[in-house]
């Protein structure tokens, strides 16, 4: 099942998007797709309530703004350097353990919002990603068990100030938050209907110049093994969402560097979960 939220931004409507690519509103089941209907077992109750009143439902016009595909999460947890390929061209080694940071569940936006470039960006990237939404409160869970927890996968860009995030002290946060940094959609699937998290293709493009074409078969760690790792540090609640790192071919990588300014446009894409949209805005601040 495929679900998606639409409307203007902190007012988006539950929504399932049908085979023929037909919008249902849902907000007569009466839950928005957030914490507690993932941990509500929300999914078969929602197939029920499909069964009985999509075919009278309303449905929602194309032209309605498509929102994130889950209401605001209680956390995003990113993980950085998880491509060989990103790694090298980073200029560090492969690492040991996945490299964890989080993002503001603030930087949560729809996926064909315009991104404003935040007042004193100098250096604004992009990372196109998978992302895990979780289904279950998971807490110390073993790999083998681990995507028990997955309730479904979603297209994520992951966009960074990286002066922010590696000239400025401390951690990566500070260049992971701003607002519409974390662009989520248009939808998420339930994971029973990706066949392989661990063979999706993910491209982006800037301006329409590809800049990124990768695959998560490349990974260093596969989907169970970032669930499980992350869960021993802390608990995942039901929709905690982990974006699970970048392959090659981010701005900073490049020689010399290329960033990000107003009037660019970012497309990026990922097999079966749909494509995005953002076109940046604003004017940074000398």
């Amino acid at each position: 099942m495929r679900l998606a939220r639409f409307g203007p931004a902190g007012r988006e409507r539950p929504c399932v998007l049908l085979a023929d690519g037909t919008r249902v509103d849902c907000s007569g089941f009466g839950l928005d797709w957030g914490e507690w209907f993932f941990e509500s077992d929300g999914l078969p109750r929602l197939e029920a309530w499909l069964d009985q009143h999509a075919a009278r439902a309303p449905r929602v016009d194309p032209g309605v703004r498509v929102g994130p595909p889950i209401a605001r999460p209680s956390k995003i947890v990113g993980l950085g350097l998880n491509y060989s390929d990103h790694a090298a061209e980073m200029g560090v080694a492969i690492p040991k353990e996945p490299v964890l940071f989080q993002k503001s569940s603030s930087a949560l936006c729809g996926p064909e919002d315009d991104l404003p470039a935040p007042r004193g960006a100098t250096k604004l990237d992009w990372e196109v990603e998978l992302a895990v939404v979780i289904g279950r409160r998971a807490a110390n869970v073993e790999r083998d068990r681990a995507l028990e927890h997955v309730f479904g996968y979603t297209l994520a860009c992951d966009y960074s100030e990286r002066a922010w995030q590696k000239e400025r002290g401390g951690q990566f946060t500070k260049g992971k938050s701003h607002d519409g940094f974390a662009p989520l959609g248009p939808f998420l699937l339930t994971a029973g209907e990706l066949a392989d998290p661990q063979r999706v293709g993910l491209w982006l493009t800037v301006n329409g110049e590809t800049r990124q074409r990768g695959s998560t078969r490349d990974m260093i760690f596969g989907v169970a093994e970032i669930v499980s790792y992350v869960s021993q540090f802390m608990t995942l609640l039901p929709g905690d969402v982990i974006t699970t790192g970048t392959p090659a071919g981010v701005g900073l990588g490049a020689h010399p560097p290329r960033f990000l300014v107003p009037g660019d446009v970012v497309e990026l894409g990922a097999d079966g979960l749909g494509r995005q949209r953002q076109r940046i805005v604003g004017e940074p601040a000398a």
